[in-house]
């Protein structure tokens, strides 16, 4: 039985590809490349080349997949984007993925795991953010996510699709290996951008707002390494085959998180680089901390994250940049 892989080129779904192939699944990827890249496909994987925008060919390709479940990373996820072309967001994350849903429903397929996103909760009451809170994203990203999620409630209701929710903040790291890793154009998340510093691709990093109530005045966010995440979707899945599904979202997150200027440093100390860093003026709508609870999915995913301290994460990551500076295109080690 296939397993099904939107955004299976890209940055989270490759790995959990790679996951997949390791515990023995038959995968297959659909993917239109506009963001990801063929290289990180494991031989052997087939690749539908398809626009998840264009129904009718979303249609024929689970026509011809007959996968029995689907994982869903395909999406538009840059919160500043969307706020200015959120038009584009609501085709590409919500009608792109009615069209998906809809095309399981055609051909009986039932079971779907979603990358969601802590977004949809806003500026939280509280942190940890828990599954609880009120749902209240701030920009169109968040919120076509969140309806995402309310249409598979709706679908699950109707036509007994099973589904699960994953939200989380910032992926980070990169395989072990070194063969697959973060390669994004342009790059606009901090590791990622530290690492280009220390390899001499970028001259300095920012830091936007040094003023913050947090102990060193930089913003707290959520690392988690990519192949945890990966884990979690795939634990997602075997807890709606074994039937001991009791929730449909749960939080993934580290749960003390890390402030912009300590990934600074231990990524100093890690590359051996100065890393020259620069203040700059906060941005508009930056929280001072965003830190997601995983309580429940560690209590009812069995969810055990392997690289859950900040050296795994920049380690892996540094492994990958350095091995592969120019991303995919660097041809290899």
């Amino acid at each position: 039985m296939t397993i099904l892989v939107t955004g299976g080129a890209g940055y989270i779904g490759s790995h959990t590809v790679h996951r997949l192939r390791e515990l023995g699944e038959d995968v297959a990827i659909l993917d239109d490349l506009s963001e990801g890249h063929v290289e990180a496909i494991p031989p052997g994987v087939a690749l539908l080349q398809v626009d998840l925008k264009d129904r009718a060919a979303v249609h024929a390709a689970l026509q011809e997949a007959r996968p029995e479940s689907v994982f869903h990373f395909a999406a538009s996820c840059y919160v500043g984007e969307s706020v200015v072309k959120p038009a584009e967001y609501y085709t590409q994350n919500f009608e792109a993925t009615k069209n998906l849903l809809d095309a399981m429903v055609a051909v009986d397929c039932t079971r779907f795991v979603f990358s969601s996103t802590c977004a949809v909760y806003g500026e939280p009451e509280r942190i940890p953010i828990v599954e609880d809170l009120p749902k209240a994203p701030v920009n169109p990203y968040g919120r076509t996510k969140l309806f995402c999620e309310g249409l598979l409630e709706d679908y699950e209701r109707a036509y007994g699709l099973a589904s699960c929710s994953l939200r989380y903040f910032n992926a980070a790291g990169a395989h072990p290996s070194g063969d697959i890793g973060e390669d994004h154009e342009p790059e606009t998340h901090l590791i990622p951008i530290v690492l280009q510093v220390a390899l001499g691709q970028r001259e300095k990093v920012a830091i936007f707002g040094d003023d913050y109530e947090t102990p060193d005045g930089t913003c707290i966010r959520d690392y988690i390494h990519v192949l945890d995440l990966a884990e979690a979707h795939v634990l997602g899945l075997t807890a709606m085959r074994e039937g001991r599904f009791t929730r449909s979202a749960f939080n993934l997150g580290n749960e003390e998180g890390h402030s912009v200027l300590q990934v600074i440093e231990e990524a100093r100390r890690l590359t051996g680089h100065a890393i020259p860093a620069v203040t700059a003026p906060r941005r508009a709508g930056d929280p001072p901390k965003l830190v997601g609870s995983s309580e429940l999915a560690k209590r009812e995913l069995q969810w055990k994250p392997r690289f859950g301290d900040l050296t795994s994460i920049l380690e892996t990551a540094w492994n990958w940049h350095r091995t592969h500076p120019h991303g995919y295109a660097s041809g290899g080690r």
